[in-house]
């Protein structure tokens, strides 16, 4: 089925001009009707255009009638314009059927959506990064997306690792924290809780502002994270934050996404790894810590509705988060 997808840049400036391009018409040859925004290849500095130019183009997409509203890339720029941003018209756009797409620096925009209007926006790829590989595009995250665009999603699942989080080296913890985190992948389902999340370093960043989801929104929530070229140690700060400012308490579970692009220093990190650091935190909060659901900067990625109620179902090393109708 045809539907219109609007490309746009509210972030960084489109450095891979053959991956773009590339983009436009792989989404054309699957049937799609595409509209590129006039400032979509605009360059300022290290942006996607000045502030007001980048403004001006998630507004137009408000207005654009799209069924899709994709990013063309992510990188930085979008906590410099959160205050400028008429949320109201997003919102409206998003009720009439205009869905919001992207990951990494979009992350701002769509918490800050959830802080402001409660409005579900989606967690998935972005233009250039998936559509616009050299390679052919992974075959899950097109499927996801075409899901998304025939209104057929209803959910997602992946397998959790083989090594559970009780076996990583050097932690310090309870047995009654022990005893969760070897029943973390024994059957559970966790109902009608939020699901939330995005860019752990991003996330962070909003702490303590009006862009952040308030406390009541995102209490029995679920948690989901991922980042790129950040150490596992840099990981744990960030998470450690969120532990001392409370949002880690209020949540039911934490979900690791991909943790992509860093390297580990032989003889030195000795294991301390991301599975450390799921473990240290399994130890410190009640909530449920999953790790391995297929989304970040990675080639293969579901698509998550972010704001929307959602079901957290886990049977041996079977997860699958449903959400039903969030269309």
């Amino acid at each position: 089925m045809k539907k219109h997808i609007y490309l746009y840049s509210p972030s960084s400036a489109v450095r891979d001009k053959a991956s773009f391009k590339r983009g436009v018409k792989r989404l054309q040859a699957l049937g799609h009707e595409v509209e590129v925004d006039e400032a979509a290849l605009a360059k300022y500095q290290r942006f996607a255009g000045d502030d007001e130019t980048r403004i001006k183009a998630i507004h137009r997409a408000a207005a654009s009638g799209a069924d899709v509203a994709l990013i063309t890339r992510g990188g930085y720029g979008l906590t410099r314009i959160l205050p400028a941003i008429n949320y109201k018209a997003v919102a409206k756009a998003i009720g009439s059927g205009t869905k919001f797409v992207g990951l990494s620096d979009f992350t701002a925009l769509q918490m800050a959506l959830l802080a402001k209007t409660g409005a579900v926006t989606w967690a998935g790829p972005a233009l250039g990064e998936d559509f616009g590989t050299p390679h052919t595009p992974d075959d899950i995250m097109e499927a996801c997306f075409d899901d998304l665009m025939s209104g057929q999603g209803e959910g997602a699942g992946w397998q959790l690792p083989k090594q559970r989080l009780a076996t990583a080296v050097g932690a310090t913890i309870s047995g009654a924290a022990r005893a969760r985190q070897q029943g973390a992948t024994a059957p559970f389902i966790i109902q009608n809780a939020m699901l939330w999340g995005g860019n752990l370093a991003v996330l962070a960043s909003l702490i303590g502002t009006p862009f952040f989801p308030k406390p009541e929104a995102i209490k029995g929530g679920i948690l989901f994270i991922e980042d790129v070229g950040e150490h596992p140690y840099r990981v744990e700060r960030i998470l450690t934050h969120l532990l001392h400012a409370g949002v880690l308490a209020l949540q039911k579970a934490i979900v690791f996404g991909q943790f992509s692009h860093y390297k580990l220093v032989p003889g030195y990190d000795s294991g301390f790894n991301l599975s450390s650091v799921a473990e240290r935190l399994q130890g410190q909060v009640k909530a449920r810590v999953l790790t391995g659901l297929p989304f970040g900067h990675v080639a293969t990625k579901v698509l998550l509705p972010v704001g929307a109620r959602v079901t957290l179902a886990v049977e041996g090393r079977d997860a699958l988060v449903v959400w039903g109708h969030q269309h």
